[in-house]
């Protein structure tokens, strides 16, 4: 859903044949526009029962840093993984079905370095974006009065973050976002990018955040938490609790 509905976003804003481009000459207002929607439909994704239930981690780095923070299995790791990398994939084939030559002009939202930005550099950047993506769900996570809040912070900060940083590396943030396009259009180029950078970034972040903020951790793996959904992840928030208990 997130490949599909951000791309198709990136499709509408950019692709040849949409009318937004003659609509809207402004090619930063088109990339904060294409943010928003792109953040926009990763949010309602959390606050979803599907995303109450996984905890709608959508990129493989955020289940990374969970997993370096202790809250997800090396088994549930793998497994998120495989959901993530699939569901990239296959999202982007319905996104290269259903938008036809549009898709196509925008190489099937493919990433990559542009010009002027070097592999090393692209990678440093996208390893820098991701970490503070890491530090915001850290962040709003570690505490119950913020951790429900978590969806609507990182839809403001991605926005954010791809209006800022597209114009450089077509802001990643996410190694699955970015294979999927790989797949469909059939370029691999400077893929590995995207699969260093992030990932280092999301490391290094949780790492830090783990040592450097003492005692406050993340309660919940949780982007958010409801206490009715049951969870596989690691948390100190409940979870599964019944409806008519009038608990939590």
């Amino acid at each position: 859903m997130l490949v599909l509905v951000g791309l198709s976003a990136v499709c509408l804003d950019f692709g040849v044949g949409s009318p937004v481009p003659h609509l809207l000459p402004s090619t930063s207002l088109r990339l904060l526009i294409t943010g928003l929607l792109f953040a926009g439909s990763g949010s309602l994704v959390a606050i979803s029962p599907f995303g109450r239930l996984s905890g709608a981690h959508i990129n493989p780095c955020v289940t990374l840093a969970f997993w370096v923070g202790g809250h997800i299995s090396r088994a549930d790791l793998v497994g998120y993984w495989i959901g993530q990398f699939a569901g990239a994939i296959a999202g982007d084939l319905v996104l290269h079905l259903l938008w036809g030559p549009v898709a196509n002009s925008v190489q099937d939202g493919l990433t990559a370095p542009q010009q002027g930005v070097s592999a090393a550099a692209a990678t440093g950047i996208e390893a820098l974006m991701t970490a503070i993506l890491i530090l915001a769900i850290f962040t709003c996570t570690s505490s119950p009065r913020t951790a429900r809040m978590t969806p609507v912070v990182l839809w403001i900060l991605i926005a954010v973050l791809v209006w800022q940083g597209a114009p450089y590396t077509d802001c990643s943030l996410n190694p699955a976002r970015s294979l999927g396009p790989a797949v469909v259009f059939g370029s691999y180029k400077l893929l590995w990018v995207y699969f260093v950078g992030p990932p280092l970034g999301a490391t290094v972040a949780a790492l830090g955040f783990l040592k450097l903020a003492g005692q406050r951790r993340p309660l919940t793996a949780k982007l958010f938490h409801d206490i009715h959904f049951r969870s596989v992840l690691g948390g100190a928030l409940p979870a599964g609790e019944s409806r008519s208990s009038g608990t939590g």
